[in-house]
């Protein structure tokens, strides 16, 4: 076991001590659990960063298993993997949990429940930071699963509240539904390869051994697991309504954990599904539906946090579909600039909460004035996020244009375009409707800036979706597509500049078009809600897919349900009962038959001995002659 594989070990840990600790000893005490929380993320996020310079250095692959159990012929490791895709993942994680740990002190300041939020926020950390460290198929499930429950345990935080308990329940339920076709996908393919090891599983798969067909139906099933937690359509459902947990949980959730893991296990798969290129092609569109398609709902929303969820699912959908394409390092520096600028988003808007306590941006307006630290980072995010040069999204965004571009497929390259020039216009329109013009009621004059435990991480998030992008400028020869690769040739990009044109001018149509709209009033915001005609009520109620959902659950599921009801009722239990009611009726006849009487046992002897006889007589009459004597 080497240096790098002990302390990706130690990173992995330190939060589930922090955990620990926090439950048997300080929960009573707020404060000193905040602060053991963060010193133990602080600690995982250390040993990130020592972890990726010594990746930068000497790039590799460090790998440790030791044997656990064996089911049947396939055997069961418990195992770490060091490489280049888990050291940015590492210090991602690490880095965004640290800061939000730090921004909730001052957010859940007063609350009941600080401590067991900190507890569960460590253990969330915990659980992600085991699926990036997992060298096999069956741990990373293991932690995949965990990283639901915690999930669950954030999202219904504040229980008493219905809809918050709703939706972790509604999480959950959803990504059962997509983890069981992840379990399945994983039970296929390690019991044909008779390992759950990845290197092993990748070279069984790259020898041929399995049929193609096959191999697509597994690699499909395995995508079920990005589908729920990366929440791809139809499975994108239950991520807007996890704003009902705390906003720190929503900017974890969001920038680097939970939705983070789907992509990056298909990531970590990638040598498997490319070569299934009929499934590469269903993770393509799906990714790029699901862009355009959530998009499309964020345009019309009202409350600050939903205009972000969305955006999460959208810009989700743009990484996944860049890994369709097999565009493996596009898809992963966008997740990567995307942790930043998201996080600041949702922190940003915790702070516009924290100030206003309202969540609807209509009662907003005039922030900028009373809040400009949460103003100017939220408005560096919302460009970022939009893929203005020099901006950390400009360069991620265009690389996945560019790679959709030269895969062939204009259908999802223009879709691409569509989905930018939305995602500008409704971050602006976010950002102009809430920190810009005037004030409107109550909730903007009571407005006050957040305090320097909540300011200082979004200046530390501006700042990085600044500079990160330019770790992924094109042509350079340190850049992270020359060192994030997967396999043995890089996935080289380079700098299209009629693609970065494009857009960056549909980028600034949709910026300008939401500040004529909703600043200048060029344009009126009703007028464009006429001549959209029904599409601005399809997007307003999401098209309606909870509402379809719910309808199938009450019309067929529970159809079938009451069906399979009144079959266990009448048939099964109805064979049952018969058994039990002609074993009562018999036992109770054959009761009467034992009088004690020796007249009616001589009856019974006599009458039994003449049924004999007749039966003989009816049957064999020629044994009836012999018993009579002839």
């Amino acid at each position: 076991m080497d240096n790098m594989i002990i302390t990706g070990m130690l990173a992995a840990v330190m939060p589930l001590l922090g955990f620990l600790i926090i439950q048997a000893f300080t929960k009573k005490h707020h404060m000193l659990s905040a602060y053991v929380s963060i010193a133990m993320i602080a600690a995982s996020f250390t040993m990130a960063v020592l972890i990726l310079l010594g990746q930068l250095k000497t790039p590799g692959m460090h790998n440790y298993s030791l044997p656990w159990m064996h089911i049947g012929s396939v055997e069961m490791n418990i195992g770490f993997m060091i490489n280049q895709l888990t050291s940015v993942m590492l210090v991602i994680v690490t880095f965004v949990s640290m800061l939000v740990q730090i921004y909730s002190i001052g957010y859940m300041h007063g609350d009941d429940g600080f401590s067991k939020f900190f507890s569960f926020i460590s253990l969330f950390s915990f659980s992600m930071l085991g699926v990036v460290v997992s060298n096999n198929l069956m741990q990373i499930y293991i932690f995949w699963e965990l990283v639901g429950l915690c999930s669950y345990l954030l999202i219904g935080f504040w229980y008493t509240k219905p809809e918050a308990s709703d939706a972790a329940k509604k999480a959950f339920v959803v990504n059962r539904v997509g983890d069981f076709g992840f379990l399945l996908g994983i039970i296929f393919l390690s019991t044909k390869a008779g390992t759950f090891d990845f290197i092993a599983v990748e070279e069984y798969v790259k020898s041929g051994a399995i049929d193609p067909n096959y191999l697509t139906v597994i690699v499909l099933l395995l995508f079920c697991g990005a589908l729920g937690k990366s929440a791809q359509f139809p499975m994108h459902v239950w991520l807007p309504d996890a704003m009902e947990g705390p906003t720190p949980v929503s900017a974890l959730i969001h920038a680097a954990t939970m939705v983070a893991a789907g992509v990056f296990m298909v990531a970590r798969l990638f040598g498997i599904f490319v070569l299934s290129p009929g499934a590469m092609l269903v993770v393509a569109y799906i990714g790029g539906f699901t862009a355009i398609f959530a998009a499309s709902i964020a345009l019309t929303q009202d409350d600050i946090k939903r205009v972000l969820a969305y955006s999460t699912v959208s810009q989700l959908g743009y990484m996944v579909m860049a890994l369709g394409v097999g565009g493996y390092t596009a898809g992963m520096f966008h997740l990567t600039t995307h942790a930043f600028f998201k996080a600041l988003l949702f922190l940003g808007a915790g702070s516009v909460i924290h100030g206003v306590h309202t969540n609807n941006i209509w009662d907003m307006g005039g922030l900028h004035k009373k809040m400009p630290v949460t103003s100017v980072t939220f408005l560096i995010a919302a460009l970022a996020i939009s893929g203005i040069f020099p901006l950390a999204g400009f360069w991620s965004k265009d690389e996945i244009l560019v790679a959709t571009r030269e895969a062939g497929m204009p259908l999802l390259y223009y879709t691409a375009l569509i989905t930018a020039f939305m995602t500008a216009f409704y971050m602006f329109r976010l950002y102009i409707v809430t920190f810009l013009g005037k004030e409107k009621g109550e909730a903007s004059r009571r407005a006050h800036e957040s305090p320097l435990n909540m300011t200082v991480p979004l200046m530390i998030l501006a700042l990085m979706s600044v500079v990160a992008g330019f770790a992924g400028v094109p042509g350079q020869e340190n850049s992270i597509y020359n060192w994030l690769y997967h396999g043995e040739h890089p996935h080289e990009t380079h700098f299209n500049m009629p693609v970065a044109i494009t857009s960056t001018v549909v980028a600034v149509t949709g910026i300008l078009l939401a500040f004529a709209v909703y600043f200048f009033n060029w344009i009126k915001a009703e007028n464009l809600k006429k001549a959209s005609g029904p599409l601005y009520a399809l997007s307003k109620n999401k098209f309606y897919i909870d509402e379809i959902y719910l309808f199938l659950i009450k019309r067929c599921f529970f159809t079938i349900a009451e069906a399979v009801k009144w079959f266990d009722k009448q048939v099964v239990d109805g064979v049952v009962n018969m058994a039990a009611f002609v074993m009562r009726w018999s036992g109770r006849a054959l009761r009467n038959t034992m009088t004690g009487r020796v007249q009616d046992y001589a009856l019974v002897i006599f009458g039994g001995a003449v049924a004999a006889i007749v039966a003989f007589a009816i049957y064999n009459p020629a044994a009836l002659q012999l018993l009579g004597g002839r």
